[in-house]
């Protein structure tokens, strides 16, 4: 096994020798060659020599990285924004443990439209969906009031579609009569037209309103001369609704012709907040958030990343003229270049020091402060709650992983199973899972919870078994491994468990309770009566709760989904010729019966392995007097 370079200079110097003073992106690898660095430069030599001086001020997370590289790898490009770009796509691609990496806080939401579909959608979302899709998202938004108020304004301002379902097949509804929906229910638009539509919905989000109003006032104007005063009209009062949408956030700055955003953090040992002001035509159109982890490096090389992170993210247009920093980027003229290049003319990045500009950053800067209160508050309370909780189960030390497992179902149909975890008191939803019951015992008529949570935890916790593992293996040194399971149910649901755990040979390893929904009572194995201390009200209590609530709330969700893909493959399996796969295929396509049922025959036909006398079939089984 090689050792790290550290602790191998000649070969860490001959190493260095071979990396060249050209711009381009390196990687460090670890001793099992996993990436677990991408960085870039205009002289990548230096660069990377700069890591393994003594002399070097690194963050802790960094001189850790360090001591782990084993190897150095790089790539020339042509050009410092060439290496940008590479060292974003790269980053995407490999996750490195040691990079910079903004955690997507969901407190905030984005607006999402869907540009992938014929005719997009907007609507608010926290889930930001990453890939290949077309689908644009702005934000994180922190004013979440006045984003709803926003969209809410845009649908009264441009006719846009209402309703995600028809309410009538043969006709459209209300809001077309209104002028609030052009009919795509009954495709009485193109999508080509209703794209423009929603282009000029994208400008506001763009920060570029100004823009739409000189636009609409030009074509108003050219209406009024040709006598089309309707047109006219409907002009004017789509200008008053931009011209109203941010009246009431007006920054003072001595040039309201420049588009400028503003950015600043506010960090204590564990959490760094970033705010971004976006400033369009003196208007503040857009305050954006986003966290990550102070130790991951530096904070000046913290905001370097999220400007890349974020402007990786636009479209050039959104790209303003200035950007103001709270500190020195290290790397500014590479993101300068780059950002020029993208929006097709200079762009300046400044640190400002007096005046109105500097008057801005303090604003920015005090904002991420009370952003970072409000971590620290929730922080600490999860921290008092995991502290209570370790104490009322008597634990060696606060638990960091915690699991919780429910069972949902009707009557015993389509019962399914959560599990739900928690590290560190905050739900982390990448490590969900959901199970299909697969006890054939278990169907319509006949519910087991007992059984069925026995098998999920035996299907849980099979890797683990110590009969299984090899010694030294397995077990609490598993980054998944569990300080606490918690069972929603009372000793029964706890019985039936801890059976399988004892056939696992992980009762010494594993810690279980149930947690009783009448009255928050918690039971630990073997003992008939719960413990004195499941009072509701204790901080270590509520942990529980909020885990046993998010369990519920997951397994009800599948099985709500489970159940509707059923009841559709039900009606699907009336038609004749249609078979299981084909089923899936066209629910992957259209997403429900009801979009089949409104789909023409020849957009049936274009679904994979349809041919045009089963379309014709399916269309007619839908749209025949019986159905």
């Amino acid at each position: 096994m090689t050792e790290p370079l550290l602790q191998n200079p000649e070969k860490l110097q001959a190493r260095l020798k071979e990396i060249p003073l050209e711009s381009g992106v390196y990687f460090m690898r670890d001793r099992h060659d996993g990436v677990i660095y991408i960085g870039k430069s205009k002289a990548l030599r230096n660069r990377v020599r700069s890591y393994f001086r003594s002399s070097q001020d690194l963050s802790p997370r960094i001189a850790m990285m360090v001591q782990l590289v084993h190897e150095i790898e790089f790539i020339v490009t042509d050009s410092e924004s060439e290496a940008l770009a590479l060292e974003a796509n790269l980053i995407k691609q490999y996750q490195p443990y040691y990079n910079v990496l903004l955690k997507d806080d969901k407190k905030y939401p984005y607006v999402c439209i869907t540009w992938s579909e014929d005719y997009p959608r907007i609507f608010i979302t926290r889930k930001r969906k990453m890939g290949g899709t077309k689908d644009k998202y702005y934000g994180p938004y922190v004013d979440v009031f006045n984003l709803k108020r926003t969209l809410g304004i845009i649908k009264r301002a441009f006719p846009l579609r209402q309703r995600p379902i028809p309410m009538f097949k043969d006709r459209p509804c209300l809001n077309y009569d209104m002028g609030l929906c052009p009919a795509v229910c009954q495709q009485l638009i193109s999508p080509e037209d209703y794209r423009k539509t929603m282009l000029k919905v994208a400008m506001i989000f763009q920060g570029r309103s100004s823009e739409l109003v000189e636009t609409f006032t030009e074509k108003m104007e050219a209406a009024a001369e040709a006598l089309e005063f309707e047109r006219a009209a409907d002009l004017r009062d789509r200008i008053q609704v931009l011209q109203n949408l941010n009246s009431n956030q007006k920054v003072s700055l001595p040039d309201d012709t420049v588009s400028r955003d503003a950015i600043a953090m506010a960090q204590d040992e564990q959490h760094t907040c970033i705010q971004l002001f976006q400033i369009r035509a003196g208007r503040l159109v857009g305050r954006l958030a986003f966290v990550a982890d102070s130790q991951s490096d530096t904070p000046e090389a913290i905001l370097q990343r999220t400007l890349e992170a974020h402007y990786q993210n636009c479209d050039p247009v959104e790209i303003p003229n200035e950007v103001h920093t709270q500190l020195e980027l290290p790397e500014l003229e590479i993101l300068q270049a780059w950002l020029s290049d993208r929006k097709g003319r200079k762009v300046a990045i400044a640190t400002p020091q007096r005046q109105l500009k500097a008057e801005l950053i303090e604003m920015v800067e005090r904002n991420a402060q009370y952003e970072l209160a409000r971590i620290q508050k929730q922080s600490d309370r999860n921290l008092q709650g995991l502290e209570d909780l370790a104490e009322i189960l008597n634990l060696d030390s606060l638990p960091q992983r915690i699991e919780g497992y429910d069972i949902s179902h009707i009557q015993g149909s389509d019962a399914v199973a959560s599990q739900v975890v928690f590290i560190d008191g905050i739900p982390a939803k990448q490590h969900y899972r959901h199970y299909k019951i697969r006890n054939p015992d278990i169907q319509t008529g006949h519910s087991d919870d007992f059984a069925s949570l026995a098998e999920v935890i035996a299907r849980r916790f099979r890797k683990y078994s110590a009969f299984e593992s090899l010694e030294g293996e397995g077990g609490k040194s598993d980054s998944d491994f569990p300080d606490v399971v918690m069972i929603d149910g009372g000793k029964g649901q706890l019985s039936s468990v801890m059976k399988i755990i004892d056939k696992l040979g992980l009762r010494d390893r594993l810690t279980v309770i149930s947690l009783a929904k009448k009255r928050e009572e918690i039971f630990l194995p073997e003992q008939s009566e719960p413990l004195v201390s499941g009072d509701p009200e204790r901080a270590g209590v509520q942990v529980l709760r909020r885990l046993r609530d998010e369990a519920h709330r997951f397994a009800i969700t599948f099985h709500r989904k489970k159940r509707s893909q059923r009841m559709q493959r039900s009606h699907l399996d009336q038609i004749t010729g249609l078979g299981h796969h084909r089923q899936k295929i066209l629910l992957e396509k259209f997403h429900s019966v009801d979009y089949i049922r409104q789909a023409t025959v020849e957009q049936i036909a274009e679904t994979d392995g349809i041919g045009k006398k089963l379309a014709q079939h399916i269309y007619n089984h839908f749209h025949s007097t019986n159905n």
